[in-house]
């Protein structure tokens, strides 16, 4: 017997992918006979496909799988390494669906400027992707308002007419801070984000949260804004005080690295005396030492996952993508050489 709600033959390949607990390009990579699925993945998106009675619009796919899919990404962010992995996860999602990649770059983390955008929503696109901090920028939002094609914004939350894929901040800089304290640390430094991202203000709620439990432990603020050289000014600013702290968490790797980079130049030994964490597991995590402890978030998933779904909804066969819907992907607490407990 059918379940009340969705009628059975209204069931969408996001239906498929939540009744079987995979993402929905798993699910189309099954549709597609495409490889690097598990067995026991595949046949739980076989059996949902058959519980559900889903059944691909091949009509409405086969009108445009002639044509030539344009997906369009706007980006700029300041973290060289943070934008390495997304447009990695854009072009090899890209590459296996034949799909052409339109971009346009604002300079310094703001917006293209208002021309820039009303030529480029005027280019035929299929479907458009908001790389952070654009997806929440109102500039965008504002120019892209009113096209008909599907939008996704990457690590953004709460984006009018648009779908969000991304992790959940909050949680994972709550488990971080906890790490923090459980090795012993009470005197925190924590460097902030872009105050324009949502994101932001997600990893210092959760960092707040952890707080709540450790009565004992106190915590300075120094905003940065996700770029190198926001976290040299937090650094300096932090380890100049008082009573220092004795661990930094910074918001993104790029900051983190930058405030290893100011303990090295005091010659402070991190982890012996600073503990230093980050946020994202770029390549900048690793590529210093000692290797960083920070929080892996997949952003090659992550901006993947968005162009499945726009492509998706654009190639016609699950119509277009839901407005306000919030795809959350799991993250991981990534444990390197970078803590330690606080000096004796």
């Amino acid at each position: 017997m059918a379940k009340a709600g969705r009628p059975a033959q209204g069931a969408t390949v996001i239906d498929v992918a939540a009744r079987a607990g995979v993402s929905a390009m798993t699910v189309s990579r099954v549709i597609n006979g495409r490889s690097g699925v598990s067995a026991a993945t595949r046949e739980a998106v076989e059996r949902a496909i058959a519980e559900l009675s889903y059944v691909p619009n091949v009509a409405a796919r086969s009108l445009v799988t002639s044509a030539e899919l344009r997906i369009g990404v706007v980006y700029s962010n300041p973290s060289a390494a943070f934008m390495s992995e997304l447009l990695t996860g854009v072009f090899e999602e890209a590459s296996t669906r034949g799909a052409r990649l339109v971009l346009l770059k604002g300079e310094g983390g703001k917006a293209p400027d208002a021309a820039a955008l009303a030529r480029f929503a005027a280019a035929g696109l299929s479907g458009i992707l908001l790389a952070p901090p654009l997806g929440e920028a109102s500039a965008v939002l504002k120019a892209l308002r009113g096209l008909d094609v599907p939008v996704a914004a990457i690590a953004a939350y709460h984006v009018p007419g648009a779908t969000c894929v991304r992790i959940d901040d909050r949680r994972a800089a709550c488990e971080m801070t906890r790490h923090l304290l459980d090795q012993g640390h009470r005197r925190l430094g924590f460097v902030t984000g872009n105050p324009n991202q949502a994101a932001s203000a997600e990893r210092r709620a959760g960092l707040e949260d952890a707080l709540r439990d450790a009565p004992d432990a106190s915590v300075q603020l120094v905003q940065g804004d996700f770029s190198y050289a926001s976290g040299l000014r937090a650094g300096e600013e932090l380890l100049d005080g008082p009573s220092p702290p004795t661990a930094i968490f910074a918001s993104n790797d790029d900051m983190a690295a930058a405030v290893v980079s100011v303990a090295h130049r005091r010659q402070l030994d991190v982890p012996r005396q600073l503990t230093v964490v980050g946020f994202d597991d770029t390549t900048a995590a690793v590529t210093l030492w000692p290797p960083l402890t920070t929080i892996h978030q997949p952003v090659r998933r992550l901006a993947a996952e968005a162009l499945a779904l726009v492509a998706d909804a654009a190639r016609g066969s699950e119509g277009r993508t839901p407005t306000g819907r919030d795809l959350v992907l799991e993250h991981e607490m990534v444990l390197r050489s970078s803590t330690a407990a606080p000096p004796a």
